[in-house]
């Protein structure tokens, strides 16, 4: 939260020191009987108000805690952003009724809605924005919100081209913010801590040497998804701002049909940052990404330069289906693991209980109660930028293989393809005037 020579948690005290009167405060502003001082609070802003941007403001399947992130005592909800009037408007409404009701008032304005996020990012009063957008507006928005200084809770993926991941991580660590990719298989209370368990074991050598990691996913990326410019298109919904929806993107008319999450997006670049964040969490310690990328049997194979190989395909193994997950083999068995299933063979290494001096790979019980805390301490979240952008890269990565079908040299460090102009120009996308990053 921000530092200020008067801040919101010296405001109340000094309004006592300068009162000559009685001044009678309620015991909810000082965080007795239960609640949290509004010193105490961290503010916060919600952009994107579909099935998944709702879900975190009011309760979904992934916050754990009833009602969302309103549900918390310790958020207060100053803001929310969508371009559709009504979805703007009945989120405004709702949070303003429930705090109405907490406080046992017949009417609460605290939460104000807006058409456009820049607005809402202006405001300093707020301290984190959660987002879940149209997949080309999450790393420019994400980026413009750092600039703001604002902490960043942003849904998958969290950008569409690898010069916009890296973008995003040098500007959450340039700006000192706290970031939070939504890839919560990493949280231990999500999906009974299976995919933690998994990453135990392999980090720690009980399937023997990792020889091969198969992710449940063929990968994805920014696609143009040109149609007709000069086409009449359909009649733009009143109130709609469809020129702010297009944003970065390149320019085409309404349809009715293209407002979509993934109007600039071919594959998998939804689902598999989770199958690749699976990955990418196993060998993170390791090579920062692949030497070569090939195209081999109708999918995308990454090889690494200490011999490690990852294909980007589905490989099903004893009734693990591939929901957000990965089969890691290695010398002496594998570990096949995703949100319902986790299985081994032999089936003895999930019995294992890891030793004293094994490594223990970072504990979150809960994705979004980490983000929060991580708020409070500054530190850094179980999936901050670099990581998410490490992990995204794998997806689009196995996008351009799928889409160039020959064999790549990639500079992992470097994050090009050395001496290769036309795969170097699907690493990012020329934004629309106006829109630059």
């Amino acid at each position: 939260m921000k530092n200020s020579t008067l801040s919101r948690r010296n405001f109340l005290g000094s309004m006592l020191a300068a009162s000559a009167g009685p001044f009678i405060v309620p015991a909810s502003a000082f965080g007795k009987d239960g609640a949290v001082a509004p010193s105490e609070r961290i503010t916060m802003g919600f952009i994107g108000l579909g099935g998944q941007g709702s879900g975190h403001l009011f309760g979904g399947s992934w916050t754990y805690v009833a009602g969302g992130y309103l549900g918390r005592k310790e958020i207060q909800v100053l803001g929310v952003c969508d371009l559709w009037p009504q979805k703007r408007e009945s989120a405004r409404d709702r949070v303003n009724n429930h705090y109405a009701q907490r406080a046992g008032v017949g009417s609460y304005k605290s939460c104000e809605a807006y058409p456009d996020f820049r607005e809402l990012l202006a405001r300093p009063d707020i301290d984190a924005v959660l987002m879940a957008l149209p997949f080309h507006w999450h790393a420019p928005m994400a980026i413009m919100a750092a600039k703001n200084g604002k902490d960043v809770y942003s849904e998958k993926p969290i950008a569409i081209t690898i010069e916009e991941g890296r973008l995003l991580s040098d500007t959450m660590k340039r700006y000192r913010r706290v970031y939070q990719a939504g890839t919560q298989q990493r949280s231990e209370a999500e999906y009974g801590g299976k995919f933690r368990r998994a990453i135990e074991l392999v980090r720690n050598g009980y399937i023997g040497q990792l020889k091969e990691i198969y992710a449940y996913s063929p990968g994805g990326g920014f696609s143009a998804n040109m149609q007709d410019v000069t086409a009449a298109g359909s009649p733009i919904p009143e109130g709609f701002d469809w020129d702010l929806y297009v944003g970065p993107g390149p320019w085409q008319p309404y349809t009715g049909g293209n407002a979509n999450c993934g109007l600039f997006a071919y594959g998998d670049p939804n689902w598999g940052p989770h199958h690749f964040d699976a990955v990418q969490w196993a060998i993170e310690k390791e090579d920062p990404g692949p030497a070569e990328l090939d195209y081999v049997d109708g999918h995308a194979v990454f090889r690494y330069a200490n011999g490690l190989t990852i294909h980007c395909c589905n490989h099903p193994s004893e009734g693990v289906g591939g929901v957000g997950g990965a089969c890691y083999v290695g010398t002496e068995g594998y570990i096949a693991v995703d949100r319902e299933n986790i299985v081994s063979n032999p089936k003895g290494i999930l019995g294992i209980q890891l030793k004293p001096g094994d490594e223990r790979p970072y504990e979150s019980p809960i994705h979004a109660g980490n983000f929060l805390d991580c708020i409070r301490t500054r530190k850094q979240t179980i999936c901050n930028a670099e990581t998410a952008h490490r992990s995204m890269s794998l997806v689009l990565l196995a996008g351009i293989a799928t889409q160039l079908r020959r064999k790549l040299r990639w500079d992992p460090v470097n994050e090009i393809f050395p001496e290769d102009e036309q795969a170097n120009r699907l690493l990012s996308y020329a934004r629309r005037p106006g829109w630059e990053v």
